[in-house]
């Protein structure tokens, strides 16, 4: 796993040929509808490469080798603006979460344990920058779907990955809208929990 810097922008290129992301960059879930609409392809790469500059990364890439096999995005929700206005996606409540919005793996690589790869370290690099915890917001149920169709993730995935269902899909929403849950990890208190045990343990020794 390597974190997104200028350098791997081909990187990330090459596992979003073929697939959704191919002209979107990952800035989907970034900009507002008028932003979006009025950004070309080669735009959202520039400001893709601008965010790739800043100290925390915006995502993490997974190789085999030298080869780039996956993608991942990562962020506070607070900078995902698409995420934070959709009501497909409201808040829970006012925990400062940070959110995986698009995963993807080129599809010679699918079927590998990438996926879960990907998201377990998302959210130790989260944990690392002190997100107090993880949000998605997948597909509900476990029904199959075209990889291409599930690039925000699938219920199943996640909960492998120790996610854990905090709000089924709204009731009231659009025909055309796929159901989606919200899906939680806690990071920092886990880390907490297994502070004091591990302090506990070391006391009864």
């Amino acid at each position: 796993m390597r974190r997104l810097t200028p350098r791997l922008m081909d990187a990330m290129g090459t596992c979003l040929s073929g697939s959704w992301g191919v002209g979107c960059w990952c800035m989907f879930p970034r900009l507002n509808g008028a932003e979006s609409q009025g950004m070309r392809n080669q735009q959202r790469r520039e400001a893709m490469t601008k965010l790739a500059r800043r100290r925390r990364a915006p995502g993490l890439l997974a190789f085999e080798g030298d080869e780039a096999v996956g993608w991942i995005a990562i962020a506070p929700r607070t900078e995902l603006k698409r995420i934070e206005t959709s009501r497909a996606t409201p808040r829970v409540d006012d925990e400062d979460v940070w959110v995986i919005p698009c995963i993807t793996v080129r599809p010679s690589a699918r079927g590998r344990g990438i996926a879960l790869a990907l998201i377990r370290a998302a959210v130790a690099y989260a944990k690392e920058q002190g997100a107090p915890a993880v949000e998605a917001y997948p597909r509900a149920g476990s029904a199959r779907t075209g990889d291409d169709n599930a690039y925000f993730g699938t219920e199943p995935l996640f909960r492998r990955a120790g996610f854990r269902v905090i709000r089924k899909p709204p009731k009231k929403r659009q025909r055309n809208w796929v159901a989606r849950v919200t899906m939680r990890k806690p990071v920092l208190w886990a880390s907490l929990q297994s502070r004091i045990a591990n302090r506990r343990l070391a006391k009864a020794r």
